[in-house]
């Protein structure tokens, strides 16, 4: 599955350093999407043992009801994950990648040993502020340790491997889920804690971040950068780029998190077993991963060509018709339904990558100064947010008994943010800030 990165990289002669580098960043960020996709995959078994446990019966609507809590609350686990910046700003960009990734490979190895519904809450809540400080800590590290001349190329490559993760998951459900249970993948879930090892005595820091080190301030405090990003030059483009981050992750986890389930409902309505659709859901969730992987292949042509402002617009009108038609249309239709759902998958999937711009688009925007603080702000406050549009989803479905036109609705987020992306800050042609 890494043939084609790999061979990316190696032709264009970078350094052993800058190729660890990648490859640390990339392995995080593909096994965060498959802890991401883990509890997607197992959200009904899971939830069927624990709410029992917990006092609550487990009936359809309570599933949804507390399946949609639950995202909740991984959400802001994820939105805490902003705290992360500033860490990364002063202690080092690969340092705090290990400790993110230790994170969310401890909490969730911890899910397997949930005995209630609560419990695994509070483990998914943890694992969240982890995973969410991955993604800013891999993308500032390629960001700052690659080539300017390569430097959008690595960022397209490097958002590829969520969704490498997302295949992880589905063949872990397939394979491990399948024959063990959903406490078993959990417990595979922990295994990304070994890719530290790695980390440690293969990867130093970027040189653009031991330089600025070296001419900061020595008592600079640990908030510095993260009030930089509200003073008079950084605070428009601040609450831009977490506007445009709220957009993309409330299609994004209404859209995709639902798959899964979709799919599920859409094959015992055809008439297959629950074991065939289950692999359904499996094969849905791999078809969305790869139009994702195409979609991120194709990103930083299209950046360099279009512009950034453009290039998430065209992502943002793909998501807006993919939602639409998906679960608005083909979730209802009376034949074929299941065929049309996957063929809108697809086009979701390449829609997906649309946060592919933000790894190459964020780093262009802020010094090296504040640059990890304004990545992890902007891709993690509007989680909070996010938390609450992906519950009062999760209410609406139980509330309707439907999961196709709620989620349909929040395809409208990507109009809102097609209105606002003419005035963010493009950055096209122009070298990563000191």
């Amino acid at each position: 599955m890494v043939s084609e990165p790999r061979a990316s990289i190696e032709r264009r002669g970078l350094t052993r350093n800058q190729v660890r580098s990648f490859w640390a960043s990339w392995a995080g960020w593909a096994l965060d999407g498959m802890d991401s996709f883990l509890f997607a995959l197992v959200l009904v078994p899971a939830l069927k043992d624990l709410l029992p446990a917990s006092g609550i019966r487990s009936t359809p609507p309570e599933i949804s009801y507390y399946g949609g809590l639950l995202f909740a609350l991984f959400l802001i686990g994820w939105g805490l994950a902003f705290l992360w910046g500033p860490i990364g700003d002063r202690l080092g960009r690969v340092r705090t990648l290990m400790l993110t990734i230790l994170c969310y490979s401890l909490f969730t190895f911890l899910g397997a040993f949930a005995g209630t519904v609560w419990t695994l809450a509070l483990c998914r809540l943890l694992a969240g502020i982890g995973i969410g400080g991955e993604w800013t800590l891999g993308g500032v590290v390629v960001a700052e340790e690659w080539p300017e001349k390569q430097r959008k190329l690595g960022a397209g490559l490097m958002h590829t491997g969520y969704y490498f993760g997302v295949f992880l998951a589905a063949v872990a459900n397939w394979t491990i889920g399948a024959h063990f249970g959903w406490r078993a993948l959990f417990a595979f879930g922990g295994t990304p804690a070994l890719l530290v090892a790695f980390i440690r005595h293969g990867v130093r820091e970027p040189a653009l971040w031991e330089l600025q080190k070296r001419h900061a301030p020595e008592r600079t405090t640990f908030l510095a950068p993260l009030a930089a990003l509200f003073s008079r030059e950084f605070r428009g483009r601040t609450l831009l780029n977490s506007s445009y981050l709220l957009i993309s992750m409330t299609g994004l986890w209404a859209g995709s998190v639902y798959v899964p389930s979709s799919v599920t409902h859409l094959a015992m309505k055809e008439g297959y077993t629950a074991v065939r659709a289950a692999e359904l859901a499996s094969y849905g969730t791999m078809l969305l991963a790869a139009g994702t992987i195409a979609g991120c292949l194709v990103m930083p042509s299209l950046a360099e060509w279009l512009g950034r402002r453009l290039t998430l617009a065209m992502y943002f009108a793909l998501m807006f018709l993919a939602i639409t038609a998906g679960f608005g249309w083909a979730f209802y239709r009376e034949e074929a339904a299941l065929v049309w759902f996957f063929a809108c998958l697809w086009f979701l999937g390449v829609g997906g990558a649309n946060f592919a711009v933000y790894t190459l688009w964020l780093p262009e925007q802020y010094p090296t100064r504040c640059r990890a603080t304004a990545f992890a702000f902007a891709t993690s406050v509007g989680r909070f947010v996010a938390a609450g549009i992906t519950f009062l989803v999760g209410a609406a479905v139980a509330h309707y008994r439907t999961i196709g036109l709620p989620i349909a609705w929040t395809s409208a987020a990507f109009l809102i943010g097609i209105l606002l992306l003419p005035f963010g800050n493009e950055t096209k042609g122009r070298t990563l800030p000191a």
